[in-house]
């Protein structure tokens, strides 16, 4: 998979914002970051998950997910290896990413206020 597919495939879940953070780009929902392609130069796409979740990509792939490196890493971001990757694996990961980014909007009871580069639908 490209970058390209990383974006289309980000984009296509319900309210998908893409947007940037210190130069790259992200993806959030509801104004939250769930996945960025801040690894872009070295064809990984992030993912923003759980330490359980992430463990459990890992053991099932550990050729197409890792752990980003240092403390991020031990949080559950998690890299995906885009040039191993197929759609259903990069589409799985991206709304596993994406739920868990919903799921703890929902929980936390608001939108952070932010002006996204590119709306889902747009």
């Amino acid at each position: 998979m490209k970058p390209a597919d990383f974006r289309r495939i980000a984009l296509s879940f319900e309210g998908a914002e893409e947007g940037s953070h210190m130069g790259a780009v992200d993806f959030r929902a509801g104004g939250r970051i769930f996945a960025t392609l801040a690894s872009v130069k070295e064809d990984y796409g992030n993912l923003m998950i759980t330490p359980e979740l992430q463990a459990a990509f890992i053991a099932d792939r550990p050729d197409l997910y890792l752990p980003i490196p240092g403390g991020w890493g031990r949080m559950g971001m998690t890299h995906i290896r885009l040039a191993k990757a197929d759609e259903d694996s990069l589409r799985g990961a991206l709304h596993a990413a994406w739920k868990l980014r919903v799921e703890k909007n929902r929980r936390s009871g608001g939108k952070k206020s932010r002006t996204p580069v590119k709306t889902h639908g747009q």
